[in-house]
């Protein structure tokens, strides 16, 4: 195993799957790319016209997301293990399978947690979707 593709995604548990990541990177002695997909831009932002306040929001959402991923994989180099961090913009479930391909990855790590009926009937479950798609195994954390 050389290549991990960890996908994180902001929230509370993300120390959870960084911790998962390390262990299986030295077990391994694999590279970890440590990548988060954000949102894509909305239609008005970037070269087109729109409000000057939303397009300064996402740079600036970018950026925090940015430094946040830089953060992550300076902890994990720490730990002796080669890392590198992406922020990618696109279609969650389609960006990690793409990376994934293009990185030669033989393990992608994902978080899951639990929602409600609802939540899933109207937005799915991202782990679900990645685990049906990808021809790549794919390692579940529980939150």
């Amino acid at each position: 195993m050389n290549n991990i593709l960890v996908s994180i995604d902001f929230d509370d548990c993300d120390q959870l799957i960084i911790d998962k990541a390390i262990e299986l990177g030295k077990a391994f002695n694999a590279k970890l790319w440590v990548i988060h997909i954000a949102a894509p831009d909305p239609d008005f932002v970037g070269y087109d016209a729109g409000p000057q306040n939303e397009r300064d929001f996402r740079a600036n959402t970018l950026k925090k997301e940015h430094k946040q991923l830089n953060d992550y994989a300076l902890q994990i180099n720490a730990q002796g293990i080669k890392t590198e961090s992406l922020l990618i913009q696109g279609s969650t479930i389609e960006m990690v399978i793409e990376e994934a391909k293009k990185l030669n990855a033989d393990l992608i790590i994902i978080g899951h947690q639990e929602h409600s009926f609802f939540y899933k009937a109207f937005f799915g479950s991202v782990s679900e979707q990645i685990i049906n798609k990808s021809k790549i195994p794919v390692l579940v954390v529980p939150m």
